[in-house]
Formats: C-alpha cells, sequence, structure tokens
C-alpha cells in the first residue's frame, strides 16, 4: 500500500471508500474500496478534493481481488462447475448440470492455510441440481502478492479437480418388490411410485417392477431375470429385516452376487444390503425408503448412479452424519443429514 497522486493513480486499486459531500443534498460512496482507478475517474476525484490516493499498484507485484477470486475458481473447478464473474471480491461457483459433488477435502484445508486465500463449500459426496451454488472463494486483503496466488493455485492444480460434479448414467432399473401381501393382492404396492420418481429426479428410468412373494427362489429368479433383460442396476424392496418371513438378504446372495454390507449405520436405513451382480449393482432398501424424504437411498444410490463401485468402508464411513433428526420440517439436502 502506498501513496500516490491521484494523476499517476490510473490501474491502482483504492484502499478505502471516498465519499462525495454535497451539503445540504448528500453523503454519499463515490468511489469504493477496491475500485481499480480508470482515466475517466481523475477529474472526479480532482473535483471531491483528491489530490493524492492510498492504494494497492498491481505493477508492485499484487493482484486485485476480482483476479484472484477469478483465478482462484479457475484453479479449482473440474467438470461440472460454472464460475460467476467476481462480484465484491467473491467468485461463486455453481453446479453446471446434475451430478454428485466430489471435492478433495485434503486440498481443501491445504488451500485454505495459504495466508489470505478462502474458499469455501458445501459437503462433498451429494447429489446436487444444476445451478446449486457448491463454493466460494475470495481473498481476504484488497490484493495479495502474486507469488502467494501461485501458490494456491499450484495445490489446485494436483492430480484431480478440487471440486467437481459428476454427472449420473442413466440407469435402466430393475425393481423387484417381495412381499406374500403385495403378491396376492391383499394391499396395494405403496414402493413402486416412491422409487419411480426417486429415480427419474435421479435422471434414470424403471425397466420393469416384478412382484414376487416370499420366496428365496422367486426373488432370486427375478432379479436374474432382470439382470439378464437388460437392467444395469437392481433394487429390491421388501423382506429386509430378520424377520423369519424376511428373505431378500438370502435370496440376494443366492444369485451368486458379491454381498459388501448387510446393515448400514444409518438412520433410517440400517437394513440397506448393496451387492454386486458382476457391475450391475444390486440394493436391498428397507421400508424406511418409502417412508422418509431422505435415508440411505438418497447418500448411497447417487455414488452408485455416479460410477463409484462402494466398499464395505464406505458404507460404515456413513455412520458420521448418519442419523436423521427427524425435523418436523424437512429441509434435506440442507441439513446435516449424511454430512461428514
Amino acid at each position: 500500500m502506498k501513496t500516490i497522486p491521484v494523476e499517476d493513480a490510473v490501474g491502482t486499486v483504492l484502499c478505502h471508500d471516498i465519499t462525495r459531500i454535497v451539503p445540504g443534498r448528500c453523503k454519499e460512496p463515490a468511489f469504493r474500496r477496491g475500485h481499480v482507478v480508470r482515466p475517466e475517474d481523475i477529474p472526479a476525484l480532482l473535483d471531491i478534493g483528491k489530490a493524492n490516493l492510498f492504494v494497492f499498484d498491481p505493477r508492485d507485484g499484487y493482484v486485485h481481488e476480482d483476479e484472484c477470486a477469478l483465478r482462484l475458481a479457475r484453479a479449482a473447478s473440474g467438470p461440472g462447475i460454472s464460475i460467476g464473474s467476481p462480484s465484491e471480491g467473491k467468485s461463486s461457483l455453481t453446479a453446471s448440470h446434475d451430478g454428485l459433488l466430489r471435492i478433495d477435502t485434503e486440498a481443501l484445508l491445504r488451500l485454505n492455510s495459504v495466508p489470505d486465500i478462502t474458499f469455501a463449500t458445501i459437503h462433498t459426496g451429494q447429489f446436487v441440481k444444476a445451478g446449486r451454488m457448491v463454493a466460494g472463494t475470495r481473498i481476504i486483503p484488497l490484493a495479495i502478492p502474486e507469488d502467494i496466488l501461485r501458490q494456491a493455485e499450484d495445490i489446485c492444480a494436483g492430480n484431480a479437480p478440487l471440486i467437481e460434479v459428476r454427472p449420473l448414467r442413466a440407469a435402466r432399473v430393475g425393481v423387484v418388490t417381495t412381499g406374500s401381501e403385495v403378491y396376492t393382492g391383499r394391499i396395494k404396492d405403496g414402493f413402486g411410485p416412491v422409487l419411480k420418481r426417486k429415480f427419474e429426479h435421479l435422471g434414470s428410468s424403471i425397466l420393469d417392477q416384478v412382484f414376487v412373494s416370499d420366496q428365496v427362489d422367486m426373488t432370486m429368479d427375478a432379479i436374474s431375470d432382470l439382470a439378464g433383460r437388460g437392467a444395469d442396476f437392481i433394487a429390491v424392496t421388501g423382506g429386509m429385516s430378520v424377520d423369519p418371513d424376511d428373505q431378500t438378504p438370502a435370496a440376494i446372495r443366492r444369485t451368486g452376487a458379491e454381498v459388501v454390507s448387510y446393515g448400514a449405520p444409518m438412520y433410517p436405513g440400517a437394513m440397506f444390503m448393496l451387492a454386486y451382480l458382476g457391475d450391475i449393482p444390486v440394493v436391498g432398501l428397507p421400508g424406511c425408503v418409502m417412508y422418509h424424504k431422505a435415508s440411505i437411498f438418497d447418500l448411497a444410490v447417487p455414488r452408485l448412479l455416479a460410477g463409484e463401485r462402494l466398499s464395505r468402508q464406505d458404507i460404515e464411513a456413513l455412520g458420521h452424519g448418519g442419523l436423521c433428526e427427524n425435523c418436523p420440517d424437512c429441509r434435506y439436502p440442507v441439513c446435516g443429514f449424511g454430512k461428514a
């Protein structure tokens, strides 16, 4: 920061607001802190008595806050991220399409450890809709030295983007609904419409829904048949508890699928099962998915559709943040559920 004659200030950055006072009429900011002085500003500055200005000078190796914000956003952003024009020193990052938000949290911590750099995000690992703001960045002072900015940019230039939105594949979902009460028509199925809505929200479609009784062979055959008909994602509903009549986990195992996990540290969603029939994810969905706005479905399925092959450790890690508080007015996803 330095003081220079106003005539020499073109291209420099004001360090403070400059006020215009018209007696009896107004007192207002004529130029805001952070304003880059232009040739046409000189007469106006002289008219309000500013012969000298207190400024940052980019020619001294400093970079203005707006340029810093834009460069930081560009360095950090990967596919699926749109960058907004800087406003008041901050650049906002939004999702350019629906998908799974992924943030390199270790790189984010290193970035925020650089002096005068700030970069804030929403939580990683969640499904986001196009247009949602997912991050913002700015520096603390009006300008920082070029070498500090480059240090921050170098952190972002790792092997993977610091922030990206991964697209979800449009899966052809086969649904197997178990339960003798539904199979025999004693009660009307309520799970199918819920899954149709949830999968369509994620960009997928239901190939077919097959109703079966509480028999292992019948359920197993339905899963195998759907896989043979082109389903690339299979959801099995009902029969997921430990009651004697609940045979869905046994039926999924009998298909030869590789079982990753039966049970998840999430409420709602504890009786969730994940398996792979070759490359086809097979999920056993407990009844809570039908009744709760947010459940294990909303945390695991988007990741599977984004191409992640979840491990048992991935499921176990859901315990941190895996407790729904059952708020009277559900605000998911703008809440702590599923946020590690």
